[in-house]
């Protein structure tokens, strides 16, 4: 397994958010985190990536624990984390914040561009204008292709649908099932969009309260949806024209 959680406990001030939660990811799987505001989502992509420590239990990602104090380490061995915030150089154009991610070689660098705009055609005419003159949904797709090009073993993606028209947020699940299913990269997604991330996920952890309350693969989920709608998500999460109910809240609220 590229990621196993055993046991985690994780939260804030000695406050546990996420409590005793088992979790695998293989290579080539794209794994959902599924539940509402507050359920514990983000919080398990925080410890995962070494933002947060655990307060009980075990992490190991890339077959070595995350350190609190070295988060850099993770990042290096192939880890990329795309945040709600995106955390993008707004300054900066389209191509200057993709360089920023590549590595490697001059043909390795040159490849990682080409590959970037492969994937997001629509960043094509984009390239040399200014991030912050972007539009949400081109935001998302450079952050995105930005944490690519740096060919991670594992990608954590939180809340990518946040604000976004369905129809983009569908091309974007898309390209993260092309990329996992061709370069066999470990996927971790947390979305509110069920309907669509039950669509391109191999398997999903529905959490509640911090703990996981359903787990099975994509298909199994999808045959219990009256029961994931009444129970843990409710109705506006599996609408299949809702949009994002999240009032933006940070990152440490939003769970």
């Amino acid at each position: 397994m590229v990621i196993q959680l055993r046991g985690l406990s994780t939260g804030y001030a000695g406050v546990p958010v996420v409590r005793d939660l088992d979790l695998d990811v293989d290579e080539g799987e794209v794994v959902g985190l599924l539940g509402p505001n507050g359920a514990g989502k983000t919080t398990t992509l925080l410890a995962i990536s070494g933002m947060i420590r655990p307060l009980a239990g075990e992490i190991e990602v890339l077959g070595s624990r995350p350190s609190t104090r070295q988060p850099h380490l993770l990042p290096r061995r192939g880890l990329a984390h795309v945040t709600e915030s995106r955390n993008l150089f707004y300054e900066l154009t389209v191509k200057e914040n993709l360089r920023l991610g590549l590595r490697g070689s001059k043909a390795d660098k040159a490849k990682g561009m080409s590959d970037a705009f492969e994937l997001f055609p629509a960043l094509v005419p984009l390239a040399d204008r200014r991030t912050a003159l972007l539009s949400g949904g081109e935001q998302q797709m450079l952050a995105v292709a930005r944490a690519l090009v740096s060919r991670p073993k594992v990608l954590l993606l939180d809340e990518m649908s946040l604000g976004l028209a369905p129809v983009i947020v569908e091309r974007l699940l898309a390209a993260v099932r092309d990329v996992a299913s061709r370069t066999g990269c470990a996927i971790v997604l947390v979305e509110q969009h069920v309907h669509l991330a039950l669509r391109v996920v191999d398997r999903a952890y529905v959490l509640a309260h911090g703990t996981v309350s359903m787990s099975g693969t994509a298909e199994e989920l999808n045959a219990q949806r009256a029961v994931l709608e009444s129970s843990y998500l409710g109705d506006f999460a599996l609408d299949d024209g809702a949009t994002d109910a999240a009032p933006g809240a940070s990152a440490v609220a939003a769970g």
